[in-house]
């Protein structure tokens, strides 16, 4: 009676600790590595286009608040970090013959592959994650660029933003000999 109880039980801590041994020596943690990886990268992205909903929210109801006190919106206002203070974007004042003229080829306004390193699929990366216009990448930080390629995974993440801000700024300003003259001296975006 008593080894009808022991034998159940020692072929059962017996196996407990084979099956861990084998997990333990046959088991790919880089997979489940790979996994937590990519989900901290859509968290990631999901707080960045959590926080650019609530910005958009904040600017509907600080211009509603402004049209209601019949105030003007500076269009010199500069964007402020505390969601419940955000300014409008000033409007672009944007010249696509001078534009052309200096660069040879057409311009589109906000259109963020001016800016050199940008291609078709890392301005897309920036606009699913806030970042539409010349004025909007002019204001943020290389730290914050460097997040949003980060999010796009390790095809992006190799890429240097460090002079992408100011390329926008230029672009913004209608700045284009200054522009061309900067893009010049660079390589692939990144200082050479």
């Amino acid at each position: 009676m008593f080894w009808c109880i022991i034998w159940p039980l020692l072929a059962a801590i017996i196996g407990g600790i084979l099956g861990w041994l084998l997990k333990s020596l046959f088991c790919n943690c880089d997979d489940e590595k790979n996994e937590i990886g990519d989900l901290k990268a859509k968290i990631n992205k999901l707080q960045a286009e959590l926080d650019a909903c609530l910005a958009s929210k904040a600017e509907v109801s600080t211009t509603n608040l402004e049209a209601s006190k019949s105030a003007p919106v500076s269009a010199s206002a500069g964007i402020v970090k505390n969601l419940t203070e955000v300014a409008a974007e000033p409007e672009l004042v944007f010249d696509a013959d001078l534009a052309k003229s200096i660069f040879g080829k057409k311009i589109i306004g906000d259109d963020l592959k001016v800016v050199e390193g940008i291609g078709p699929k890392i301005s897309e990366l920036f606009k699913e994650n806030g970042i539409k216009t010349w004025y909007q990448l002019s204001n943020a930080s290389i730290d914050r660029c460097q997040e949003i390629l980060n999010i796009g995974g390790k095809r992006f993440e190799i890429h240097k933003p460090d002079t992408w801000p100011m390329q926008a700024g230029l672009a913004f300003q209608g700045k284009w000999k200054e522009l061309l003259k900067l893009q010049d001296d660079l390589d692939g975006g990144k200082v050479r």
